[in-house]
């Protein structure tokens, strides 16, 4: 055999494999209180596979290929100029906030101690990279309908000091895109959108993530797709774009991708800061960077799970459906989710929020399900003021909170969600209403 057909033959091996091995498991038949009902999971056939072999074989680990495909794809998906690959959503949160902080946007830089609009109620890497900074969030309340950030309170919550917002689609479920894109138009504000848990969700018509300056991906395996590690930014706006690429790329002012030298023809030749004229470009750096990127054969993976997304944001929008239409006669007893108006979400699960007065607490509800072998989680970190990494930090000073919080506290106390993620069938779905339904029947 030559090379070629060599590396065929292991592929068309590999698929053989899948079949042999993964696929049996991904469609066993499932048995109520034997199979366990995952709140998320990996779904992917030999597709996957057979790309990450083949990556593999090409041997070239950092950014490569696959990688520039995979981004190209996510950014026609999108409707966006640009994507950037990363390696975690968290990493992709921490690339669009610094970016905010390059001197070349000028006026528009965000400083130490400028101040950022969020929320309390969501998972702590949309606040990490503003604290770590030394910005200040400013935390407001959110919606009890949709867990959402609660617009009303953003002008309360503006400051002369106020640059930003940077908050996260609640489980996959839009916030309300028109209002507060209209607030950060009013006041020239940046807006990043965590769209993390909300990838292929639409707001009138558009995407999430791409309303505001900056969007980021996770695709950790529970999320909407997965590369089992890795995320993406993506933006429309050229400057953006080129600050981020040199912050993913160990902060270097130059542009050329791995592996490739002199694209700008100038590479000594030039002049920069007090380095000796004609430094060698490649060494010249115009941030303080990272080095965030992926590997191509994760890259390789996600390629193969984007074609697939379309079809997994439809089987969670029904898995969904299911279970609100299933749940629908408990409302009694539960605030059950629903889609912020105008947006059509691909929900990243299904929230539960106890109605005040009913005789049961959400934990005992929650060990119970669990007991049964349905996973469950609590609304991530629920309020995160609340949590040991803000005991050393000084309200007022290291951050503000504007407001009581108080459906903040109430989601920390009377809420969870269980999964819709697409590998989840009819059998499981009708399994956990029933289990909800019996609890509530011999508690409530």
């Amino acid at each position: 055999m030559n090379p070629e057909q060599l590396k065929a033959e292991i592929l068309k091996k590999v698929e053989e494999y899948y079949r042999l091995v993964h696929q049996p498991q991904q469609e066993a038949a499932f048995v109520p209180g034997e199979s366990r009902v995952n709140y998320a999971g990996r779904v992917f056939d030999h597709q996957e596979m057979t790309n990450l072999v083949d990556s593999s074989l090409d041997f070239w680990l950092t950014y490569g290929d696959y990688s520039r495909k995979f981004e190209k794809k996510l950014a026609e998906y999108l409707g966006v100029s640009w994507a950037l690959l990363v390696n975690s959503g968290s990493s992709a949160n921490l690339l669009a906030f610094m970016a905010l902080t390059s001197p070349l946007l000028l006026e528009r830089q965000l400083k130490r101690g400028d101040e950022v609009i969020t929320v309390a109620a969501g998972f702590p890497t949309t606040v990490a990279p503003v604290i770590q900074y030394g910005a200040v969030p400013v935390f407001v309340d959110v919606e009890l309908a949709t867990c959402n950030i609660d617009p009303i309170a953003l002008e309360a919550a503006r400051s002369p000091k106020t640059q930003a917002v940077m908050v996260a689609h609640t489980l996959g479920n839009p916030f309300d895109l028109a209002e507060v894109k209209a607030f950060c138009d009013r006041h020239n504000l940046w807006l990043i959108e965590d769209n993390c848990d909300a990838l292929g969700s639409t707001y009138q018509g558009k995407y999430t993530g791409t309303w505001g300056d900056i969007g980021t991906s996770s695709f950790y395996p529970p999320h909407h797709m997965t590369m089992g590690e890795g995320g993406a930014v993506y933006t429309s706006d050229p400057l953006l774009r080129k600050i981020m690429l040199s912050l993913r790329d160990w902060g270097r002012d130059c542009w050329c991708e791995s592996g490739v030298d002199n694209t700008c023809k100038r590479r000594f030749s030039q002049q920069f800061g007090s380095l000796p004229r004609g430094y060698d470009h490649k060494y010249v750096y115009s941030h303080f960077g990272y080095n965030l990127k992926i590997s191509d054969m994760q890259a390789a993976v996600g390629l193969a799970q984007l074609a697939k997304l379309p079809a997994f944001a439809a089987k969670r929008r029904a898995n969904f459906a299911a279970l609100y239409n299933g749940l629908q006669g408990l409302e009694d007893y539960f605030i059950l989710p629903r889609a912020t108006p105008g947006s059509d979400p691909s929900w990243f699960g299904f929230l539960l929020t106890l109605r005040d007065g009913v005789s049961f607490s959400r934990n005992q509800l929650v060990e119970y399900l669990e007991a049964a072998k349905i996973q469950t989680r609590n609304l991530f970190g629920g309020n995160l003021i609340r949590h040991p990494m803000f005991a050393h930090l000084q309200a007022e000073r290291d951050y503000r909170v504007v407001g009581t919080l108080a459906n903040t506290d109430r989601f920390m106390h009377d809420s969870f969600w269980i999964g819709v993620y697409p590998g989840m069938g009819p059998a499981a779905i009708d399994y956990m209403v029933a289990k909800i339904s019996e609890f509530v029947e011999k508690h409530g």
